[in-house]
């Protein structure tokens, strides 16, 4: 599935809709460039969890928490160097508890749940982007489906 987001409010909104839609035990993988919409949209991610407090990158923090409808963790493996420093994050067992989105996953894709929804940020210009929902599990794609219908409405 592909969406398209030409402002940030956008990306935002397309995230408010998504989080919307999660439950507990979800896993988002973020996948994109520096300064594609990551962080964006988890801060509208954040806002379909019915959290109302503000969302930061967390480039230099590792991972924030913010309580919501659910607890989500937002983790940026962004500065991690290898996948024993991921693991030892024990992100598996967070994932658990309520929503977890991971910024980066490249940097450890083997310590990752397998079950996941990867979004893939795609830089159109400089306020376009293209945002690809690839469903990893039965899950992960029952929430892209349901998505795919909220966005057609």
């Amino acid at each position: 599935m592909s969406l398209q987001s030409v402002s940030p409010e956008e990306t935002r909104a397309v995230g408010e809709r998504l989080g919307a839609l999660l439950e507990a035990g979800d896993v988002l993988l973020l996948s994109g460039e520096l300064g594609a919409g990551k962080t964006t949209f988890v801060q509208g991610l954040a806002r379909g969890l019915n959290y109302e407090g503000s969302v930061s990158s967390k480039s230099f923090v590792i991972m924030g928490e913010y309580a919501g409808r659910l607890r989500l963790y937002h983790a940026d493996l962004y500065r991690l160097e290898d996948a024993e420093q991921v693991w030892e994050l024990g992100l598996e067992e967070i994932s658990r508890e309520g929503v977890l989105v991971v910024e980066w996953p490249d940097r450890a894709p083997d310590v990752l749940p397998e079950q996941h929804l990867k979004v893939v940020f795609t830089v159109i210009s400089e306020v376009a982007r293209e945002l690809v929902l690839e469903p990893h599990g039965a899950r992960a794609e029952a929430t892209a489906a349901a998505m795919s219908e909220v966005m057609k409405g």
